[in-house]
């Protein structure tokens, strides 16, 4: 015999300033229209009241819409200013009820200006701005703990990844840097050669390159390279290993991940950013000697006689002194922004951009920080 579905309907008890609304039948998705009509009659019908009980024991079938139907219809009685109340309702239908409670309820929010959400956000990013940099700090000192570590057992120190991750900054990563370090030389030669030479001055193109290539150039180029094909790398290969729950692994067998994965990367750095540096510096000279020979007719002679003349031991130690600094703070945001990668592919890659970004943001910021003590000190 089949089952009869029970229409949906309501009854109304008055009590003086009290209404008791007895709820019957299937509230469910089958009588969608019937419970939109029954939504927009019941408080029509009900009248002036104080109170308002909702008695929903008489519910045969109670699914997630009618659920929803009673909720709002809870919210806008109250919003008129009556006391509304849920009765004899079974376990299953009260939970359902609150679960949808908490899904629809809307917080509402006071409207805001335009400027005030602008200098909202420029808050923020200058909070974030702030943790970050405390977390760089913190994780500085653990990598110089673990250095130390290091220093005191070298014998537990992982000299097959250090010299693995020098293979890999260093030896593959020169072409590259030469190669761009070079063409950069001889675009900074040729602009140079072009802007004195209306001045008589071509012979000057050997002091404004030499020294802005040993002192800056070659530097930043190297760094930004490393930034973005190291560091990047640096933090894919961390931020997988999060995601795979590895380096957790790591720590039940009682290693420590900044003795296994952060060290070795950052000194291979530190060793490999000076050697780069040099690299990149004379890939420049050269390319700048070069045009200076074809395009503004100085003899590869004069060139080397003039550079020698006005180069000495500060321009070319200004560049290898910063180097290490800038090896550690590519190494630490490489390193702190792959620790921070959650579950996500869409992590990973969040994560290895801000990398990038702000390890050639922080790079900069260093370079303009060493350029200004070198300039106190006239060195």
């Amino acid at each position: 015999m089949p089952q009869t579905i029970a229409s949906p309907g309501f009854e109304i008890r008055r009590d003086g300033e009290r209404a008791v609304i007895a709820l019957a039948g299937e509230w469910t998705l089958d009588h969608g229209r019937r419970l939109e009509r029954l939504a927009e009659q019941l408080p029509v019908s009900l009248g002036e009241v104080r109170r308002a009980v909702l008695d929903i024991g008489g519910i045969q079938r109670l699914d997630t819409l009618g659920a929803r139907v009673i909720d709002q219809l809870s919210h806008e009685l109250g919003s008129e200013g009556v006391s509304v109340e849920i009765s004899h309702a079974r376990r299953e239908h009260a939970t359902l009820l609150e679960a949808v409670r908490t899904r629809t309820a809307v917080v509402a929010r006071p409207p805001r200006s335009r400027l005030i959400e602008i200098l909202a956000d420029i808050g923020r990013t200058v909070v974030f701005a702030g943790q970050d940099l405390v977390r760089g700090i913190s994780f500085i000192g653990e990598v110089v703990i673990a250095i130390g570590r290091a220093l005191i057992r070298p014998q537990r120190f992982r000299w097959a990844a250090l010299i693995n991750q020098l293979e890999q900054i260093a030896f593959r990563g020169a072409p590259i840097i030469i190669l761009i370090t070079f063409l950069v030389g001889c675009i900074v030669a040729q602009q140079g050669i072009f802007q004195l030479r209306r001045f008589g001055a071509t012979a000057f193109v050997v002091d404004l390159v030499g020294i802005i290539t040993l002192r800056e150039l070659a530097l930043l180029l190297c760094a930004i390279m490393v930034a973005g094909r190291s560091g990047s790398a640096f933090t894919a290969e961390i931020g997988s290993m999060k995601m795979r729950e590895e380096i957790d692994a790591l720590r039940v067998m009682g290693l420590n991940p900044v003795d296994v994965l952060v060290v070795p990367r950052i000194l291979a750095l530190i060793i490999a950013m000076p050697i780069l540096t040099f690299l990149a510096s004379m890939a420049g000279l050269f390319g700048a000697g070069l045009t200076a020979w074809f395009y503004g007719g100085i003899a590869p002679e004069t060139f080397v006689a003039r550079l020698q003349s006005v180069i000495n031991y500060r321009h070319f130690s200004v560049g290898l002194i910063k180097a290490p600094f800038m090896a550690i703070v590519i190494g630490a945001i490489a390193c702190i922004e792959g620790m921070n990668v959650k579950g996500s592919a869409e992590s990973l890659g969040q994560q290895v951009t801000a990398s990038v970004v702000k390890a050639i943001f922080m790079v900069i910021v260093v370079d303009g920080l060493f350029a200004m003590f070198f300039a106190s000190i006239r060195f």
